[in-house]
């Protein structure tokens, strides 16, 4: 750890450092964090254990990278990050590491938001606080519908089983519908699917279904099944948009009982 903290500070030196390292501000590299997060999701989604293990170097690189740019401004340093999530761990684990007990993993998955509220709370110094405080905006949007959601449904603002979103779902396509009926303008049918879109992630969640993971299975489902119907086509020396659509609809069917989940 120490070698890549060296490594960093080399590459930052202003006398022989690298000129890219150089230019790079907080501001610069978030679009590099963001996307190396994503390529430690995908290499763990696919089982890649070595692409693994090179994306995760990645990873703690950036994290690297922005304690080295805070250390410059005097603000903090990577040693203040390890103790700052040293203890916080240590702070929301007093079942482990205290004297406390808890029952199961919901029993701990509950005090783990209480340990996390009255951090919020303590932070506000007298503030009027709202459930909503401190979920990230720059979070995907399914991610942040699922976490605003459960911070409303631990204050008791949730429908009582899963009916209530089914409801929800079918009232919201209902609206859709009058929205395209009345030819209303696009900013329209944008609000509506997104409550409807806000809807499916409050059925996924009282299903116990993660809603971003659903997602990026249906995604590459349908990419398996697109690329299939690709290739069944080119056997025939024809591409998708050469077909009529009845008959592409005729083929797509036949090629995603071939491909089936796989």
């Amino acid at each position: 750890m120490q070698n890549l903290l060296e490594i960093m500070a080399r590459l930052r030196d202003r006398n022989n450092g690298c000129p890219w390292d150089l230019e790079q501000t907080f501001e610069s590299i978030l679009p590099h964090t963001i996307e190396e997060a994503y390529e430690v999701a995908d290499a763990i989604r696919r089982g890649e254990m070595s692409e693994l293990r090179d994306e995760l170097g990645d990873l703690l690189f950036q994290i690297v990278f922005y304690a080295q740019l805070a250390a410059e401004e005097g603000a903090f340093d990577f040693d203040d990050v390890v103790s700052g999530i040293s203890d916080k761990m240590v702070r929301r684990h007093p079942h482990v590491f205290g004297a406390e007990r808890v029952a199961d993993v919901a029993e701990q998955s509950e005090a783990w938001e209480n340990h996390k509220a009255a951090e919020r709370r303590s932070r506000s110094a007298g503030a009027q606080l709202s459930e909503m405080d401190g979920v990230a905006l720059a979070l995907p949007a399914l991610i942040r519908a699922e976490k605003l959601q459960k911070r409303a449904a631990k204050v008791g603002f949730d429908w009582p089983s899963v009916a209530g979103p089914m409801a929800k779902i079918r009232e919201e396509i209902a609206e859709i519908e009058a929205e395209l009926d009345a030819q209303h303008e696009l900013a329209g049918l944008r609000e509506e699917m997104g409550d409807l879109l806000f809807s499916c992630v409050n059925l996924a969640r009282h299903l116990g279904v993660d809603a971003e993971s659903a997602l990026y299975r249906a995604n590459a489902k349908f990419e398996r099944r697109f690329r299939a119907l690709e290739e069944h086509l080119k056997h025939r020396g024809v591409t998708v948009s050469g077909v009529a659509g009845d008959q592409l609809d005729e083929i797509w069917e036949s090629v995603k009982t071939e491909v089936g989940h796989r």
